[in-house]
């Protein structure tokens, strides 16, 4: 099983650490409102944590969506917030281009689940020496991260893991099927559970994407009872105004129980 650390996160241990934050960086001061916020909350319960938010949401289900503030801008922002709180920030990457500007800053790529076999971007990240974070595409089975770990360690990437996210089933709709998680660390690769992506509706607003967020909670605790390495989770102050995948985040306010429950359940689980 790899081994890292990213920053104080130690990764591929078998105890849990937490991607959490916003899906969309949709401003300066909001985005160091959640940071600071989800810092005290995961300090008082104990809870290791990477901070989240992307710079672009390029794969909106609208071409009138917003986006974010871009590669340079929102890497600045993140690489502050980082550097100030003294937490490890991860944020998507799109281009190969995009992953040298925000390798300055950034701690862990993030390849988007729509990219996670786009050679050249892989070779990118890996080439940059950053940690990799890969999101098992939704139209991908298990196995098929195979192909995609060997491109990793072809580029020299020795810091990588996998995220599931859910896997589509019919239409307007995904799948989290727990036997995936044993499945994909069998393959000796930490694995990652995505509890707000997985409970999505691609398109399933139509001009938006819809989703089951109170669903989220229930299927990061299966995942932890399963056993992953961490559990990553959208986080917003007010989803119902969020400008990017508001069915989908856990409020705020609700956060702190959730993470309780989900350490309560790791420990319950995984006792000796």
């Amino acid at each position: 099983m790899i081994q890292f650390s990213i920053g104080n996160i130690k990764v591929g241990t078998h105890d849990p650490f937490f991607v959490l934050g916003p899906c969309g960086l949709e401003d300066e001061d909001f985005a160091w409102r959640m940071a600071r916020a989800l810092k005290e909350i995961t300090d008082r319960v104990g809870a290791p944590f990477i901070f989240k938010a992307s710079y672009d949401k390029a794969n909106r289900t609208s071409v009138d969506s917003y986006r974010g503030p871009g590669v340079k801008e929102g890497c600045r922002i993140l690489g502050e917030i980082g550097k100030e709180l003294g937490v490890p920030v991860t944020t998507d990457i799109h281009t190969p281009e995009e992953c040298e500007i925000a390798a300055e800053s950034i701690d862990l790529l993030q390849i988007p689940a729509f990219l996670c076999r786009q050679t050249d971007l892989l070779a990118a990240a890996a080439q940059t020496g950053r940690p990799v974070n890969v999101k098992k595409g939704q139209f991908l089975a298990p196995w098929d991260i195979a192909p995609i770990i060997g491109k990793l360690q072809h580029y020299d990437c020795q810091k990588y893991f996998i995220t599931e996210r859910g896997t589509t089933f019919g239409y307007n709709n995904l799948v989290a099927d727990m036997r995936s998680l044993p499945w994909i660390r069998e393959q000796g690769v930490p694995v990652i559970f995505d509890a707000t992506h997985s409970v999505q509706r691609p398109g399933g607003l139509g001009g938006t994407t819809g989703g089951d967020g109170v669903l989220a909670p229930v299927l990061a605790r299966s995942a932890v009872a399963a056993g992953v390495d961490g559990v990553f989770m959208e986080v917003h102050e007010n989803p119902e105004k969020a400008l990017s995948d508001g069915p989908n985040q856990i409020p705020l306010d609700q956060i702190e129980s959730v993470l309780k429950r989900l350490i309560a359940v790791h420990q319950a689980a995984h006792a000796d």
